[in-house]
């Protein structure tokens, strides 16, 4: 790993100075469309089902995994880079067996990493110690940094809109614990709130963050910690999450249970285009639907749970059972 991110580093600072000479101007003069749709919602939650199938309408851009990989050049460099590259990514994710490819819409935190700003996600890189917390609610940082974290944020999604002027659909769970910075920067976006089953989550965040310090890391990881570590981040998302959600006035912020949303895709979304005020379900609909059939056969992972970490899980996130409606 260490390998290929040496290899790639003098690739990435040649097409982000090509970018820079050929659409610097424009991006720093371009406008956003819209103000954001944000799907959040912690890790395992359902947030890229509802993500993918909020892509398929027209009307909405995204960011896809190439332009999170290479926030800095994208517009620059997909034409050359995309096409020889893309035989290099697995058919699916490690940790489940959602299709992945240059062109899927993928979490733009991954972006902000490789924007060089700091995020916990560095801990995939760096497993054995959690890296940068604090930048999960962004509680603790000095104004200037988060100046800089706002600043590059929104010259990212200015690139985005150069390559396509629509109002983007982000998709990011670390977003969950930002209501406060994302609703003063983008004070007409909408936030969609996915839950789900708490004894499946843990599970499942626990199989996710082991599978990408495995495959990702640049440390052999112990994965001693990991189920506290898991803990303690669900409950200091939810914690600044609940405590900011008044921010957001009415008709802006919606949940979905993820039960329901696997259910019924199309009666949820078109219930969210109502609440949310997104536009003309009717028109969306055709385009919604063949994913929705073909995700049909998907088998999602099943994890059994030792009755003493059942108690815990209990316990610990009570308060998310109680608001969510999942019984204990």
């Amino acid at each position: 790993m260490a390998a290929v991110i040496s290899l790639f580093a003098p690739c990435n600072v040649f097409f982000s100075l090509l970018q820079q000479a050929r659409y610097g101007r424009r991006i720093r003069e371009t406008a956003l469309a819209d103000d954001p749709v944000f799907v959040i919602g912690h890790w395992r939650s359902g947030t890229t089902y509802l993500h993918e199938l909020l892509v398929r309408d027209p009307k909405f851009t995204y960011p896809n995994t190439y332009d999170v990989f290479s926030p800095n050049h994208f517009l620059a460099s997909a034409p050359v880079i995309k096409p020889w590259t893309r035989y290099l990514l697995p058919a699916t994710r490690p940790m489940d067996n959602v299709a992945t490819g240059w062109e899927r819409p993928q979490e733009d935190e991954f972006a902000l990493c490789n924007l060089g700003l700091r995020s916990p996600y560095l801990t995939i890189a760096f497993p054995n110690r959690p890296q940068d917390e604090e930048y999960l609610d962004l509680a603790g940082i000095s104004d200037a940094t988060l100046a800089q974290w706002k600043e590059r944020f929104l010259g990212f999604l200015k690139c985005l809109t150069v390559r396509s002027p629509k109002r983007i659909v982000l998709k990011s769970p670390p977003h969950t614990a930002r209501l406060r910075v994302l609703s003063e920067l983008f004070p007409r976006a909408r936030f969609i709130h996915m839950v789900r089953d708490p004894y499946v989550l843990f599970p499942s965040t626990i199989n996710l963050w082991s599978a990408l310090y495995r495959d990702h890391g640049l440390q052999v990881a112990p994965f001693e910690g990991l189920q506290e570590r898991v803990f303690s981040t669900f409950c200091r998302m939810y914690e600044a999450f609940e405590r900011d959600r008044p921010r957001v006035p009415a008709g802006r912020i919606a949940d979905v249970r993820y039960e329901d949303l696997v259910a019924d895709p199309l009666a949820e979304v078109e219930r969210l285009y109502g609440e949310l005020d997104l536009g003309d379900f009717a028109a969306a609909r055709p385009t919604l639907e063949p994913y929705v059939a073909q995700q049909r056969e998907y088998k999602t992972n099943r994890y059994e749970i030792a009755p003493e970490l059942r108690r815990e899980i209990s316990q610990r996130w009570r308060g998310y059972f109680e608001r969510y409606g999942y019984d204990v």
